[in-house]
């Protein structure tokens, strides 16, 4: 009996607090004819809160400042550390390319989305013979940019990669750098996950053995 009066104090107490921050709201029933519908659709349809976000609408429409890029017209600039489609490096010197046909970025895929063979020229020397990348199945982690040994492999920026199907591959020929754009020395050396940066020569500690 004495816990039932403490409980009731307490949730009058409760209701006399919330009355004093809290106050109800008329709440009109609903019309049971169609006139009164009609009438309450018009009362909610022309409430002046329309006409302030209509007018809200409008000023944004007409005013010049817009702060949205128009894509794809316009594009946001991108990291140059943005892991996105890859990209296969040519040798500055020779033209041709860096990969040596190693197989560690395809072993240490953890998506094993990567398949790589090779087979040997007529100088006896590894080559690449077939390379694809399933990007249905790659989740861009970067590993195989950081492992390999040559800096051949590594992220761009070319993210619109859509497909209509599941398994969508890029081969070796599309990633690698063209002939034209080494000839015009416009590949990007440092861009790209795993890629060195463009001070690391002056980090490189000489060894004895350097000359």
């Amino acid at each position: 009996m004495h816990n039932e009066h403490i409980d009731k104090h307490f949730n009058d107490r409760n209701v006399t607090e919330m009355s004093s921050d809290y106050y109800l709201v008329g709440i009109e029933d609903y019309p049971s004819d169609n006139w009164g519908r009609f009438k309450r659709i018009l009362k909610r349809s022309f409430r002046g809160e329309l006409f302030v976000g209509l007018w809200v609408v409008l000023r944004e429409m007409i005013r010049f400042d817009i702060h949205t890029v128009r894509y794809p017209e316009e594009k946001m600039p991108i990291g140059p550390r943005y892991r996105a489609i890859h990209q296969m490096k040519r040798l500055w010197e020779s033209d041709t390319e860096r990969c040596i046909g190693c197989g560690l970025c395809e072993k240490i895929c953890i998506s094993n989305c990567i398949r790589i063979d090779t087979k040997l020229d007529e100088n006896s020397r590894k080559e690449v013979s077939e390379y694809s990348i399933n990007l249905g199945r790659c989740i861009f982690c970067g590993y195989c940019a950081e492992v390999c040994p040559e800096l051949a492999i590594t992220h761009g920026g070319e993210y619109e990669n859509a497909s209509d199907q599941r398994e969508h591959f890029t081969m070796y020929q599309d990633m690698l750098t063209p002939l034209d754009k080494m000839r015009a020395g416009t590949q990007v050396e440092f861009e790209g996950f795993g890629s060195i940066t463009p001070h690391e020569d002056e980090r490189v500690k000489k060894t004895p053995l350097a000359y």
